[in-house]
């Protein structure tokens, strides 16, 4: 381990005292702050799980409709249908904070009601159920891309956090009570020598 190069000075012993005190306070707040994004960090794991599960259980149903659709009309009659949309969506995003990490949040703007883009005549009832199927999951879809964006974001953040939490727990204090206790030596040593020659030189005293 690197030791710091530092003058054997009262002066800087002071400050050396100083700097440990606040990397000891520092890593008490680091990880206090890495253990609460951790706990965060599983509550937003455990609801992208969820979404996930339920987004990947909808879209099947909605593929096996759009199957079932396909056996019952042609190729060119579903594609004329799915010309047009379901109705206009737009997702606005902008930022959010979870222990000032920076995470998206996203919003899901449908002005108008849910209607049918296709008339009824060349269309099947398996098609209607996919597309009503397809428009109930664009909601779960979109709050599933935040969540896990958010868990990326925390999960990047945590492992900063934890390299810098090792980095004073395992190099920064070490380093400085090495060094207060090879200052503090040093002056104890000069200390007694000062007080050696201190009695060397009253005894010189006392013998003329």
């Amino acid at each position: 381990m690197a030791t710091l190069n530092v003058k054997p000075t009262r002066m800087e012993l002071s400050n050396l005292k100083k700097r440990r005190a606040v990397a000891i306070r520092g890593h008490k707040l680091m990880k206090d702050k890495r253990d609460e994004m951790v706990r965060r960090f599983i509550s937003y794991v455990r609801r992208n799980k969820e979404l996930r599960e339920q987004a990947e259980q909808r879209l099947a149903d909605a593929m096996r409709a759009f199957v079932y659709a396909r056996a019952s009309m042609t190729a060119e009659e579903v594609e004329e249908a799915l010309t047009y949309p379901a109705r206009p969506a737009e997702v606005s995003a902008k930022l959010a904070y979870v222990l000032s990490i920076a995470v998206p949040k996203l919003k899901l703007d449908t002005s108008d009601a849910f209607s049918y883009p296709y008339g009824f005549a060349t269309t099947s009832a398996e098609l209607d159920g996919a597309v009503s199927a397809l428009a109930e999951l664009l909601p779960l879809l979109v709050e599933l891309a935040e969540v896990e964006k958010t868990c990326n974001r925390l999960a990047d953040e945590i492992e900063k956090t934890r390299r810098r939490v090792n980095a004073l727990e395992y190099v920064m204090i070490p380093q400085f009570d090495e060094a207060i206790h090879r200052i503090s030596m040093k002056l104890d040593e000069n200390e007694r020598g000062n007080l050696t020659r201190l009695m060397k030189t009253k005894e010189m005293l006392q013998g003329k």
